[in-house]
């Protein structure tokens, strides 16, 4: 196509250069470059019918679509698999399934694959297939309509599910004729999609769909562009790894209010008929292996189905992963094993593309010193990345080699171990604070949202803002300050701004993505109301309560026209309103917001989903305000309890949850437990947040009223004076936490005055 297109425009050129010639010498030109597409012969056509004073101007615009048309083929040819002539291949000529993304399988065991002569099969290769032979699953028949039908079809599922075997039998045996079109990466998909949509009957091949969601990556405008209309046949077909799906698509009535995932991935996946696959076999599906124990791999793998997947033991998962941990052991292969870790996750916190060398090699150390380091005897450096990259089992190898553009040495670790790994969700198994760090020097926008947004559900506000301010910067760079990614990703910078403690920047930021959004997206995009809910939390904690509960009902009211009265967005701000009533004053309708939230969100979600929790904690608030202490104390701690399990120690919603029971321990008189706890509040939030965040000093002030409560009135008063001169400083001097500061001080002065009681 490319030799083509370089012809044309040669021909071209020189039929333009000719003048009254160019009517006669372009047709000519077209058809001995064989030439019939409309899109190449439309621009030529009328630039020969004008060829006079704006044929200079025609031309030039003609030769940059051709170089836009070049540039686009050069890289589907570069980074799309192709024929053995370097064409896109029809569907019937691609017979390796594993350039597709199909797992291979362990190696046959070779007396039962093609020494027994009296089971009969298929014909025998001696040098054994890498994929062992195909056992229909039960939604075959299913996918095999959607196929059938066109469309976006996503087959969803655990790693080494089957998904991609499933769609590939399913796609050459319905589509054999079709063309295929499978991009290697996020990079080609514009060019792919760009090439399919100007074909009658093809087939858009996404593997693992995640690694094509992002900038110029799958989009609902471009799945439109190839389903849409008639006189075609189009399938886009993909597969989404579940983790992957939780991540972008959980259901509404689960997906925490304050979720950050890209709305451009989620409205790209709900276009997608989604066709679920279980990592274990049915007994119907076990019935049909079966019939194919004349591979000894398959037998194998029965034999184990009560435990494995037949495909998850197939592609060695399990073995694959027990060679991991074991390389841990002294003297085996430790450092792979810390650069496996590693890998594993870079992947866990949000990157999708090939992980290079030198990023791994700057994670590893210090998983090899938390696990021993030197006691282990490490292996050198060139070793350990023989080892991890080395195929087993005639499978995979933990960390795969990828060829092309990306930096050399770039691998991609096996997606078995990021799966298991992901299931592991005690804090302590959670990704650490370096991997970020390191992560986003090597992430693109889309990627440093991801970061961001899984730093955020971590509690690391900080290395979430950076994330968030770097998708921020690369958007407009690329896009324009207007453009929807980057007033998305500035709105959710100005959360976490505020969450650190940096309200007038937060504010300032939250308004002016609401404003853009509104001007770009519309008053009523599900977006835009988020921004607008930001801005309207922005103004609460600054303490402009009456603008925050305008902004607040506006964008309640908004929310149940437009999502409902369910949707968890319209409880978040039923939630948001009842705290500002609350400070307010206004306990009654308070009451009111807060249990239609609570009650809808426990129903809805169960009482320990993080938007329940929160519910809980601002209810028991309430109570605590109507001097319901002994009832606001059970559920403080029954929320307490439920994040330090789920959460951590040290995440901020489980302190803030800490920090609200020893008030309550602190006003039902037990004192020395209050001070207890909220002196590691206080020390944690310290070493987290700073001296000066916000919340520091409510737990500096929180001290200091137990301190008084305990006579300690010139204690007391020493910190309750350096807490308001920072909170001046901070929130300026009418905040109302500022007001509060000057009324706990002057009520400990006036107990050290009289050396009465507390005041």
């Amino acid at each position: 196509m490319s030799r083509l297109l370089r012809g044309s425009r040669t021909a071209t050129v020189m039929a333009a250069a000719g003048g009254a010639a160019l009517c006669a010498a372009v047709p000519a030109a077209l058809s001995g470059a064989a030439a019939t597409s409309w899109w190449f012969i439309a621009p030529a056509t009328v630039l020969a019918a004008v060829a006079g004073t704006l044929a200079p101007v025609l031309l030039a615009a003609l030769q940059r679509g051709w170089e836009r048309a070049e540039a686009r083929d050069l890289v589907l040819m570069q980074d799309c698999v192709v024929s053995p002539a370097g064409q896109l291949p029809f569907v019937r000529e691609a017979t390796d399934p594993i350039l597709l993304g199909v797992h291979p399988a362990r190696d046959a065991d070779e007396a039962g694959l093609w020494g027994a002569s009296e089971v009969e099969g298929p014909p025998r290769n001696r040098d054994g297939p890498r994929v062992p032979p195909y056992v229909p699953r039960d939604v075959h028949h299913r996918v095999v309509e959607l196929v059938a039908a066109g469309g976006f079809v996503l087959l969803i599922g655990e790693s080494t599910a089957g998904k991609s075997r499933l769609a590939y039998e399913v796609m050459r045996a319905t589509l054999p004729d079709h063309v295929l079109v499978a991009p290697l990466s996020r990079t080609a998909l514009a060019a792919a999609v760009d090439r399919a949509s100007r074909l009658a009957r093809c087939v858009l091949w996404l593997d693992d769909v995640e690694r094509f969601l992002g900038p110029e990556g799958l989009s609902r405008s471009g799945i439109g562009r190839l389903t849409s209309g008639g006189g075609h046949h189009r399938v886009i077909l993909g597969t989404l790894r579940s983790s992957e799906m939780t991540r972008y698509m959980s259901h509404p009535h689960t997906r925490p209010a304050d979720d950050t995932a890209p709305s451009e991935a989620r409205e790209a996946l709900e276009q997608a008929t989604q066709i679920r696959l279980a990592r274990l076999f049915t007994t119907d599906e076990c019935e049909r292996a079966h019939t194919r124990v004349w591979d000894s791999r398959i037998a194998d793998a029965l034999a184990r189905a009560g435990e494995y997947g037949i495909a998850e033991y197939l592609a060695a998962g399990p073995e694959l992963l027990g060679d991991w941990h074991d390389a841990w052991d002294v003297g085996n292969h430790p450092r792979a094993a810390a650069l496996i870790s590693a890998a594993v996750d870079c992947r866990r916190a949000g990157l999708t593309r090939p992980l290079s060398r030198r990023l791994l090699t700057a994670l590893h150390d210090a998983y090899l010193e938390e696990r021993g380091g030197a006691r282990l005897r490490p292996e050198p450096h060139e070793d350990a990345w023989e080892w991890a990259t080395h195929q087993r089992r005639a499978t995979t190898a933990l960390l795969t080699p990828v060829e092309g553009p990306e930096p050399a040495g770039s691998v991609n670790v096996f997606d078995y171990l990021v799966d298991v790994s992901q299931l592991q969700t005690a804090p302590a198994k959670r990704v650490p604070d370096r991997v970020f760090t390191a992560a986003l020097a090597h992430a693109d926008g889309n990627e440093a949202a991801r970061l961001a947004s899984t730093a955020h559900d971590y509690g690391l506000y900080a290395i979430a803002a950076r994330a968030y301010d770097r998708a921020v910067q690369e958007y407009r760079s690329r896009l324009g300050a207007t453009h929807p990614k980057a007033l998305i990703s500035q709105s959710n910078l100005a959360m976490l701004l505020r969450k650190l403690g940096r309200l007038e920047e937060a504010e300032h930021c939250a308004r002016t993505a609401f404003q853009g959004m509104r001007e770009v997206l519309g008053s009523d995009h599900s977006e835009t109301l988020t921004a607008a809910n930001h801005h309207a939390t922005c103004l609460f904690e600054l303490g402009y309560l009456e603008q925050a509960e305008a902004a607040h009902r506006s964008v309640l009211d908004a929310r149940l026209r437009v999502m409902g009265a369910e949707h968890p967005n319209t409880l978040a701000s039923r939630a948001d309103l009842a705290l500002v009533l609350c400070q307010l004053g206004s306990l009654d309708e308070a009451e009111a917001q807060h249990r239609i939230a609570l009650d809808t969100r426990t129903r809805l979600m169960g009482p320990e989903h993080p938007d329940t929790l929160s519910s809980r904690g601002s209810f028991a608030g309430l109570l605590r305000r109507l001097g319901r202490l002994a009832e606001a104390e059970r559920e403080h701690a029954a929320v307490l309890e439920a994040r330090r399990r789920t959460l951590g120690d040290e995440h901020p919603k489980t302190l803030t949850s800490r920090a609200n029971r020893a008030s309550l321990l602190r006003r039902l008189g037990r004192w020395e437990e209050a001070e207890r706890e909220h002196t590691v509040v206080l020390e944690t939030r310290r070493r987290i947040l700073g001296d000066e965040h916000p919340k520091t000093l409510t737990s500096r002030n929180n001290v200091a009223l137990v301190l008084r409560d305990r006579g300690l009135f010139e204690q007391a008063a020493r910190e309750q004076r350096a807490v308001l001169r920072m909170r001046i400083r901070a929130l300026g001097p009418e905040h109302p936490k500022t007001r509060i500061s000057r009324r706990h001080l002057a009520a400990t002065l006036e107990c050290l005055e009289r050396g009465g009681g507390p005041g």
